[in-house]
């Protein structure tokens, strides 16, 4: 029997992804806006912190390693969306320190 795989799972392997520029998780940046799961299948949709992102693609790579570290997942899927654009929550942009 397989074993279920939860979005917190998923959620708990993506704090290990940084943003290379930023040098925080993409968790904390909520840069995740949506996990779905169907059976071994993931479809991560996520944002970047700007459409330009140099590091765009790389980070969509290692979304996707993060995630397959997951036990029963098979294949996964990352889409890329800009709608909405990011915005950092005030709690983030203090601990950034842009306030």
């Amino acid at each position: 029997r397989m074993t279920e795989i939860t979005e917190i799972q998923i959620k708990e392997m993506l704090k290990q992804v940084e943003d290379p520029e930023l040098h925080i998780d993409i968790i904390t940046l909520e840069l995740i806006y949506g996990v779905k799961i169907d059976g071994g299948n993931v479809h991560i949709t996520m944002t970047l912190t700007s459409p330009g992102c140099p590091y765009g693609p790389v980070l969509v790579e290692m979304v996707k390693a993060a995630a397959k570290k997951v036990p029963g997942v098979e294949k996964v899927e990352v889409q890329v969306t800009f709608d909405p654009i990011w915005q950092p929550s005030d709690d983030l942009k203090a601990m950034m320190g842009l306030l």
